[in-house]
Protein backbone atom coordinates (compact mmCIF):
# COMPACT_ATOMS: atom_id res chain seq x y z
CA UNK A 1 0.00 0.00 0.00
CA UNK A 2 1.56 3.22 -0.76
CA UNK A 3 1.16 6.24 1.13
CA UNK A 4 -1.21 8.18 -0.85
CA UNK A 5 -3.37 5.56 -0.21
CA UNK A 6 -2.98 5.40 3.12
CA UNK A 7 -3.36 9.12 3.47
CA UNK A 8 -6.93 8.61 1.38
CA UNK A 9 -7.79 5.96 3.93
CA UNK A 10 -7.28 8.45 7.02
CA UNK A 11 -9.35 10.95 5.76
CA UNK A 12 -11.92 8.86 4.94
CA UNK A 13 -11.68 7.55 8.41
CA UNK A 14 -11.46 11.42 9.61
CA UNK A 15 -14.78 12.30 7.63
CA UNK A 16 -16.97 9.38 8.84
CA UNK A 17 -16.03 10.22 12.31
CA UNK A 18 -16.58 13.91 11.60
CA UNK A 19 -20.26 13.44 10.46
CA UNK A 20 -20.77 10.64 12.18
CA UNK A 21 -19.63 11.67 16.00
CA UNK A 22 -21.26 15.29 14.77
CA UNK A 23 -24.51 13.83 13.58
CA UNK A 24 -25.15 11.36 16.60
CA UNK A 25 -24.15 13.45 19.23
CA UNK A 26 -26.50 16.03 17.37
CA UNK A 27 -29.26 13.59 17.47
CA UNK A 28 -29.30 12.36 20.86
CA UNK A 29 -28.86 16.21 22.67
CA UNK A 30 -31.62 17.45 20.38
CA UNK A 31 -33.82 14.81 21.77
CA UNK A 32 -32.50 15.14 25.68
CA UNK A 33 -33.05 18.16 25.96
CA UNK A 34 -36.56 17.65 25.21
CA UNK A 35 -36.40 15.73 28.02
CA UNK A 36 -37.84 16.73 31.51
CA UNK A 37 -34.85 14.86 32.97
CA UNK A 38 -31.68 16.57 34.63
CA UNK A 39 -30.26 13.62 35.15
CA UNK A 40 -30.19 12.62 31.46
CA UNK A 41 -29.65 15.80 30.13
CA UNK A 42 -26.20 15.82 32.13
CA UNK A 43 -25.54 12.41 30.95
CA UNK A 44 -25.42 13.29 27.73
CA UNK A 45 -24.35 16.92 27.38
CA UNK A 46 -21.19 15.60 28.92
CA UNK A 47 -20.96 12.77 26.60
CA UNK A 48 -21.20 15.05 23.86
CA UNK A 49 -18.51 17.32 24.90
CA UNK A 50 -16.17 14.38 25.09
CA UNK A 51 -16.93 12.93 21.82
CA UNK A 52 -16.45 16.19 19.99
CA UNK A 53 -13.05 16.58 22.28
CA UNK A 54 -12.15 13.27 21.42
CA UNK A 55 -13.23 12.33 17.80
CA UNK A 56 -14.49 15.60 16.47
CA UNK A 57 -11.78 17.88 16.99
CA UNK A 58 -8.57 15.28 15.85
CA UNK A 59 -10.89 14.92 12.50
CA UNK A 60 -11.32 18.65 11.80
CA UNK A 61 -7.82 18.65 12.31
CA UNK A 62 -7.06 15.90 9.99
CA UNK A 63 -9.51 16.23 6.97
CA UNK A 64 -7.91 19.42 5.55
CA UNK A 65 -4.23 18.02 6.06
CA UNK A 66 -4.95 15.50 4.69
CA UNK A 67 -7.19 16.99 1.90
CA UNK A 68 -4.89 19.52 0.91
CA UNK A 69 -1.92 17.18 0.27
CA UNK A 70 -4.36 14.40 -1.19
CA UNK A 71 -5.10 17.15 -3.76
CA UNK A 72 -1.73 18.44 -4.12
CA UNK A 73 -0.68 14.73 -4.76
CA UNK A 74 -3.06 14.21 -7.48
CA UNK A 75 -2.40 17.73 -9.01
CA UNK A 76 -5.21 19.29 -8.59
CA UNK A 77 -4.92 23.01 -7.64
CA UNK A 78 -6.90 24.10 -4.82
CA UNK A 79 -8.65 26.22 -6.94
CA UNK A 80 -10.16 23.39 -8.78
CA UNK A 81 -13.65 24.50 -8.15
CA UNK A 82 -15.56 21.52 -6.57
CA UNK A 83 -12.25 21.76 -4.03
CA UNK A 84 -12.65 25.43 -3.45
CA UNK A 85 -15.93 25.24 -2.94
CA UNK A 86 -15.28 22.50 -0.23
CA UNK A 87 -12.84 24.21 1.47
CA UNK A 88 -14.93 27.54 1.98
CA UNK A 89 -17.98 24.89 3.05
CA UNK A 90 -15.59 23.50 5.22
CA UNK A 91 -14.76 26.60 7.05
CA UNK A 92 -17.75 27.92 7.14
CA UNK A 93 -18.72 24.78 8.88
CA UNK A 94 -15.97 25.07 11.26
CA UNK A 95 -16.91 28.56 11.98
CA UNK A 96 -20.47 27.35 13.32
CA UNK A 97 -18.91 24.36 14.78
CA UNK A 98 -16.38 26.22 17.31
CA UNK A 99 -19.24 28.26 19.08
CA UNK A 100 -21.20 25.02 19.43
CA UNK A 101 -18.77 23.34 21.00
CA UNK A 102 -18.76 26.67 23.34
CA UNK A 103 -21.95 26.53 23.77
CA UNK A 104 -22.26 22.52 24.25
CA UNK A 105 -19.92 23.43 27.45
CA UNK A 106 -21.56 26.12 28.99
CA UNK A 107 -24.90 23.85 28.48
CA UNK A 108 -23.08 21.06 30.45
CA UNK A 109 -21.82 23.22 33.21
CA UNK A 110 -25.49 24.99 33.73
CA UNK A 111 -27.39 21.28 33.29
CA UNK A 112 -24.48 19.72 36.58
CA UNK A 113 -24.59 22.90 38.24
CA UNK A 114 -28.79 22.69 38.04
CA UNK A 115 -28.73 19.65 39.00
CA UNK A 116 -26.57 19.70 41.98
CA UNK A 117 -28.37 23.13 43.18
CA UNK A 118 -31.64 21.39 42.79
CA UNK A 119 -33.00 23.88 40.84
CA UNK A 120 -34.48 24.21 37.47
CA UNK A 121 -32.53 25.32 34.50
CA UNK A 122 -31.95 28.98 33.96
CA UNK A 123 -33.22 30.86 30.72
CA UNK A 124 -29.89 30.72 29.69
CA UNK A 125 -30.37 27.32 28.77
CA UNK A 126 -32.53 27.88 26.54
CA UNK A 127 -31.22 30.52 24.53
CA UNK A 128 -28.04 28.30 24.63
CA UNK A 129 -30.00 25.62 23.08
CA UNK A 130 -31.84 27.52 20.57
CA UNK A 131 -28.59 29.23 19.28
CA UNK A 132 -27.09 25.82 19.44
CA UNK A 133 -29.43 24.32 16.80
CA UNK A 134 -29.74 27.17 14.57
CA UNK A 135 -25.43 26.84 14.47
CA UNK A 136 -25.53 22.75 13.76
CA UNK A 137 -28.28 22.79 10.80
CA UNK A 138 -26.31 25.00 8.57
CA UNK A 139 -22.86 23.32 9.60
CA UNK A 140 -24.03 19.94 9.25
CA UNK A 141 -25.87 20.86 5.96
CA UNK A 142 -22.60 22.34 4.82
CA UNK A 143 -20.46 18.73 5.32
CA UNK A 144 -23.55 17.01 3.48
CA UNK A 145 -22.33 19.61 0.77
CA UNK A 146 -18.55 18.50 1.38
CA UNK A 147 -19.14 15.28 1.01
CA UNK A 148 -21.18 15.37 -2.25
CA UNK A 149 -18.23 17.11 -3.67
CA UNK A 150 -15.83 15.42 -2.40
CA UNK A 151 -17.22 11.84 -4.05
CA UNK A 152 -18.77 13.28 -6.93
CA UNK A 153 -16.03 16.25 -7.96
CA UNK A 154 -18.39 18.12 -9.96
CA UNK A 155 -16.84 20.90 -12.98
CA UNK A 156 -18.89 23.85 -11.18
Amino acid sequence: MNTYLIVKWLHVVSSVLLAGTGFGSAFYLFFTNRSPSLEARAVVARLVVRADLWFTTPAVIVQPLSGIWLAHTAGWPLSTPWLAASLALFLFAGACWLPVLWLQLKMAREVEAALAEGRPLSARYDRWQHAWEALGYPAFAAMLIVFFLMVNKPSL
